[in-house]
């Protein structure tokens, strides 16, 4: 069955066809490593995770690049104000997001590129720029492309040019979705950039945010690849000066498809500082919620679709998740000999998943068959008693459904120092009978999300979900 795609740039949904058979190029525009992202950000990198492994589910080999923005205007000032190198600064920031993904289940991508890493690349595309005369050198150094020398400018976007606010140029890395301005491809050097800045045969100075992305995606995945991702937010101006750089430079299609993650809202308003609702991954796992749970909740709702975060829904999705398991866990045991009779129930509801994420990725439709596959066999087996044949049809058939989900195996638990000090301290409080110090251990566990069980053998311990 053909796969289809909404295409942000035609505005509808299109066959995905890949440049080369049984390859796809995919590039994903990662994090800006200025501080620790928050579910808002994780919810387009889940979207991400989801087509790349559902696009193997289907046999593609897939090449993945996401970048590491670390350098642009919001690190310079931050690592300035702290008086460290943006390498120092950007760097914790840098891991914990590589721990993030971890914890989230997001399979590795090939490829992580640091912008600070490809300035020559960057200045290699600059300078056909100018070659073209679709670039110019501003008074202080500063090199600009020349929007009106890309007629196609606004397509991405849907914005109509001529009805647009014109200004001159703008050095900031975003502006106005209502202005049209010429866009900073080099800054150059100023005071208040203190170190940051490279010694380039365009003299002096650091690249704009947009360039950067166009340097590395064709470093890596050649002057035309298959798919661009992104937030809706990254739609204008970034993608929108993506394409125009790009393909002015080359004089080739720069990307195929391109798919946008819509924004994650909380108590429907959009994760803002001054609102004060941003929440962190982080501070969501220390609070002991299952990182099963979240990648779950921020998997299912259609990526095209506003998501609005609530801790009920994130408990909802840790009540899926146990009956799900469940289900796992009560194929365990032992099942008599014979052939697999549950055979057409088992394909069918795996081609009803398969069938649902080819439309655009329908993730309710595809939980939905998932669900429905369940409890087709819970009916069967009433009536007639599984093989072992047909047991182990089954595990493969989730294993499959899996390596697109990631939501059913068990993760791999790891307990903090801290953690670990309280349990080895409530361990203590029993052996030394103060029952009240132990239950108050017990109780503060809790509260982190950690359960545990005092058995024969000992203390057993689980997170919630």
């Amino acid at each position: 069955m053909s796969i289809y795609f909404y295409n942000t740039l035609s505005r509808q949904k299109e066959e995905f066809r890949p440049i080369e058979e049984g390859v796809v190029r995919l590039y994903t525009c990662g994090p800006t490593v200025y501080n620790f992202a928050h579910i808002g950000n994780y919810r387009a990198f889940v979207f991400e995770d989801l087509l790349r492994r559902f696009l193997k589910f289907k046999g593609f080999h897939v090449i993945q690049v996401m970048n590491i923005t670390d350098v642009d205007d919001k690190i310079i000032t931050a690592a300035n104000r702290e008086g460290v190198s943006i390498r120092e600064f950007t760097e914790p920031f840098r891991q914990a997001f590589m721990e993030d993904l971890t914890t989230l289940g997001i399979e590795p991508a090939e490829y992580y590129p640091r912008a600070t890493e490809h300035i020559n690349e960057m200045v290699a595309l600059i300078e056909t720029l100018l070659k073209k005369g679709v670039a110019y050198r501003s008074e202080d150094g500063s090199i600009y492309f020349k929007v009106s020398e890309f007629p196609r400018y606004g397509q991405l976007a849907n914005l109509n040019v001529s009805e647009m606010r014109r200004g001159n140029r703008v050095a900031n890395d975003s502006y106005e979705k209502e202005e049209i301005r010429d866009f900073a491809l080099w800054k150059a050097w100023k005071p208040e950039d203190g170190a940051v800045f490279w010694e380039t045969s365009l003299g002096k100075g650091r690249p704009g945010w947009h360039i950067e992305c166009s340097a590395m995606s064709m470093k890596y995945l050649g002057r035309h690849f298959d798919i661009h991702t992104g937030g809706v937010d990254n739609i204008f101006p970034h993608h929108e000066n993506e394409i125009a750089q790009s393909e002015a430079a080359t004089g080739e299609k720069f990307v195929n498809y391109w798919m946008h993650c819509e924004f994650l809202l909380v108590n429907d308003e959009k994760m803002s500082k001054s609102i004060g609702n941003i929440i962190y991954l982080r501070d969501l796992v220390k609070k002991g919620y299952n990182p099963t749970a979240i990648r779950l909740t921020l998997l299912g709702t259609h990526y095209r679709q506003k998501l609005n975060f609530s801790f009920e829904k994130l408990e909802e999705s840790g009540k899926i998740i146990t009956r799900l398991r469940d289900f796992k866990k009560s194929l365990e045991g032992e099942f008599p000999t014979g052939n697999a009779s549950a055979m057409e129930i088992v394909e069918q509801g795996e081609a009803d998943f398969g069938a649902a994420l080819d439309d655009d990725l329908n993730i309710s439709n595809a939980l939905a068959a998932v669900f429905k596959l369940l409890h087709e066999i819970n009916l069967y087996r009433q009536k007639t008693p599984l093989t072992q044949a047909d047991i182990e049809l089954i595990r493969q058939s989730l294993e499959r459904i899996d390596s697109v989900l990631n939501i059913l195996s068990e993760p791999h638990e790891v307990l903090s120092e801290e953690e670990r000090k309280l349990i080895d301290a409530r361990n203590q409080a029993r052996r030394e009978r103060n029952w009240a110090e132990a239950d108050r251990l017990r109780n503060l566990l809790l509260e982190r999300g950690i359960i545990l069980e005092d058995t024969p053998k000992g203390t057993t311990w689980k997170r919630r979900i």
